[in-house]
């Protein structure tokens, strides 16, 4: 499986990398890897700079990418650090040339990393300008042959509007690629969701920071909101 993480994830209240998050996410990480599963991980890195943020204004737009893929490699190096306190081997793979900080990212090196049972963790996107972290997510998983791509969010599940603002929001069980297209839904951006679309990747979104969420998810219980491609008759999604 591939865990795409926003930024966002990785704060609080208080700091752009909270500790205790980020110790949460790594617990998780750690539990679902020591039962065999294959895991990457997607960072992104708007707790700390996003090229397309009002920070970035009057700022060239390559340039200000390049400073979020920066901010992903930041956040990637918290991650690894917390995941290998818990005994876990991991990798930090960098589309964004850094020798000294993390790999270069190589596709076969990463699967191979993976069959070893390290957490390999994604960073700098895809080392270039106008593409999202949730491009880069869906990428990854393709390359790597990942299964799913699994979304941790704030709340538990895709909803038609802001749940936390709204009670009377409504959660959406399972949509398909092109409701999320159609409907304007937040899951990932239009580009990674044709990537999954066209590659039949199914996507879910779940609530990241519920203890136990992560291998809930990959036993399959019926938690999140299921993205995926339309069901035969007579199938199941």
């Amino acid at each position: 499986m591939l865990l795409k993480l926003s930024g966002e994830a990785f704060a609080d209240a208080e700091s752009s990398i909270s500790p205790a998050i980020v110790h949460s996410i790594a617990k998780q990480l750690a539990e679902v890897v020591d039962r065999g599963v294959q895991v990457g991980v997607v960072c992104g890195g708007g707790n700390i700079f996003r090229g397309t943020a009002p920070q970035a204004a009057g700022m060239d737009r390559s340039s200000a990418d390049q400073m979020g893929m920066l901010a992903t490699v930041i956040n990637a190096l918290s991650l690894q650090d917390a995941v290998e306190k818990q005994g876990l081997q991991t990798r930090v793979q960098s589309a964004v040339s850094m020798q000294e900080l993390a790999e270069p990212y190589i596709r076969r090196r990463a699967i191979r990393h993976l069959e070893k049972g390290r957490l390999v963790i994604f960073a700098g996107g895809l080392g270039a300008p106008y593409f999202s972290t949730d491009t880069a997510a869906a990428q990854r998983a393709l390359e790597v042959g990942a299964e799913a791509i699994l979304k941790g969010t704030g709340v538990d599940g895709v909803y038609d509007r802001d749940p936390r603002g709204d009670a009377a929001a409504i959660k959406f069980a399972d949509l398909t690629y092109l409701d999320v297209l159609s409907m304007g839904l937040k899951v990932m951006d239009a580009t990674a969701i044709s990537l999954c679309m066209d590659n039949r990747l199914p996507i879910i979104v779940f609530e990241l920071l519920r203890e136990g969420n992560i291998w809930r998810v990959v036993e399959g219980e019926d938690i999140g909101t299921l993205v995926h491609a339309p069901v035969e008759e007579g199938a199941q999604p």
